[in-house]
């Protein structure tokens, strides 16, 4: 979502902007729009999968335009001269700038707040009343990451595990003192996130109304420094580090920083909290992606004293049982789930999400028969239908990077394909540049695949070199992409129009129109 800004957004795409992008997928015949983590990441980063809470929408995302106690302070206008300035400067910009777009939307919430409080809170009103209800229904998980954030910042964002022992340990007196010490910025949480909820509601209706679906990203783990970290010590190692063993993307592994699973503590509470993540994402979303799938079967983490690596649990049969458990938990809401289950994965995981009848991921260029001679790309129209096909993730280089990178001899095994060569039509592709003739051969030849879902990035539908995200890195070209043009303007983008009729062609052709 951060990536579809339109002409009234703030430098970053936020709710208000979703109705727009489903009324485009709409119109070019599409079904889902698959969105990445939308939770609260934690200070000073960038990344959806920071996140300092499971449960939590990031206020980055709010539409000032669509708070009404904003709009009557004068909305925009209310801001002063420099404030203006920064605004100007963030929507001009081709990247996303998140240390000023996250002041400004704060300053600007924060008088939105103020404002509420003096003319809705203390006279009771229907929204004060609103409000409160909102404060009641979701008190499960938002009392708890209230309190932290309103700690945290008094704490000058300190990390939890830093804090005054009585804090750190949830001394009932303490956590007592520090909610009416604290009183005014617990409540300011609070009043974003009912904001945010109320946003997403009318956003999520919206898309509804254009017969597209939400989907959304539920991340493998929080960060140690977190709401929930914070709330459930217990359920974390918090003296380890979970990433993934050496894979494609790196030689050496990856440590995300972030603590492992305390499976036995999760198991004896019969997962509770994950209950909660689940009925929390189903809230939000019309069906969600598990991130990270093999690490809710086998967590690979390393002890932070010795660096030494593990699997947690450490056998098979364990393995089994607690990753059908884990996904028995996730589909208890009702919401559809996918399973990206990318990387390094056993066998016996993939085995397992087929007789569970959950959808893996297809991403082309790394289907091919591996242990066949000349290991040859599987066609498209051969994935299974319980499968999402994919042109590529946020996490892979663009298909247009690919391309231009891939060795003769692969591209001469895709133009081999069945699929690809009858969708060629006899025009060659191997010696050919990355062109809108090869973009549209194989973006056509995945929209033959067998898969139920196809889920393509939208660089790759327009054939841009821009990626978002590069693994096992940490720079501020990281989740910064920015469509080239705003998302309420697209009908007047000549280029936007064409990928529009052509995607809906596409997709009434090979059976997949809304």
């Amino acid at each position: 979502m951060f990536s579809c800004v339109s002409t009234r957004s703030w430098g970053i795409g936020d709710i208000g902007d979703v109705p727009a992008v489903a009324a485009w997928l709409s119109a070019a015949g599409q079904r889902a729009l698959q969105l990445l983590p939308l939770n609260e990441m934690a200070p000073g980063q960038q990344s959806p999968y920071s996140a300092i809470s499971a449960m939590a929408i990031d206020p980055i995302h709010l539409d000032l335009s669509a708070v009404p106690d904003f709009q009557a302070l004068g909305g925009e206008a209310s801001l002063d001269e420099q404030d203006r300035c920064r605004l100007a400067d963030v929507r001009a910009t081709d990247r996303i700038d998140y240390a000023t777009v996250r002041s400004l939307k704060q300053r600007a919430s924060r008088a939105a707040f103020a404002r509420f409080i003096d003319v809705e809170w203390r006279r009771d009103t229907e929204r004060a009343r609103a409000f409160r209800a909102f404060m009641a229904d979701q008190s499960w998980w938002l009392d708890d990451f209230a309190l932290f954030r309103a700690i945290h910042a008094r704490e000058d964002e300190r990390a939890w595990m830093e804090w005054p022992e009585p804090l750190r340990q949830r001394d009932p007196a303490a956590l007592a003192d520090a909610r009416a010490q604290l009183a005014e910025r617990v409540m300011r949480t609070q009043y974003r996130q009912w904001q945010a909820a109320e946003q997403w509601h009318r956003a999520r209706a919206a898309a509804r109304g254009c017969h597209v679906a939400l989907l959304g990203d539920l991340p493998f783990m929080v960060d140690g420094d977190s709401a929930d970290g914070w709330a459930h010590q217990s359920y974390f190692m918090l003296d380890t580090s979970v990433g993934v063993p050496p894979d494609a993307f790196s030689q050496t592994g990856q440590d995300w920083g972030m603590p492992v699973y305390r499976w036995e503590a999760l198991a004896a509470d019969d997962f509770q909290w994950l209950r909660h993540r689940a009925r929390r994402a189903a809230e939000l979303y019309d069906g969600f992606r598990i991130d990270h799938l093999v690490g809710f079967y086998r967590t690979y983490g390393r002890r932070k004293s010795d660096k030494a690596s593990f699997f947690t649990p450490s056998e098979e049969d364990q393995q089994r049982a607690l990753g059908e458990r884990v996904l028995g938990v996730f589909r208890e809401p009702g919401a559809d789930v996918v399973a990206e289950d990318l990387g390094t994965v056993p066998d016996f995981v993939r085995e397992s999400l087929a007789r569970l009848g959950i959808p893996g991921f297809k991403v082309a260029r790394w289907e091919r028969e591996w242990q066949a001679p000349g290991q040859p790309f599987r066609d498209p129209a051969d994935y299974v239908p319980c499968s999402v096909a994919h042109s590529g993730t946020h996490d892979t280089e663009t298909m247009a990077v690919w391309w231009m990178q891939a060795p003769r001899e692969e591209r001469e095994a895709i133009a081999v394909m069945p699929t690809v060569a009858r969708v060629a039509r006899g025009v060659d592709i191997v010696d050919a540049p990355y062109n809108p003739v090869v973009r549209d051969i194989l973006l056509e030849s995945l929209f033959a695949a067998g898969s139920d879902l196809l889920v393509l990035p939208v660089q790759d539908v327009f054939g841009w070199s821009d990626r978002i995200n590069q693994p096992a890195t940490v720079h501020e070209g990281n989740w910064s992409f920015k469509l080239p043009w705003p998302v309420d303007s697209l009908d007047a983008v000549p280029v936007a129009r064409e990928r529009q009729h052509t995607l809906r062609r596409w997709a009434r052709e090979s059976g997949r129109a809304l």
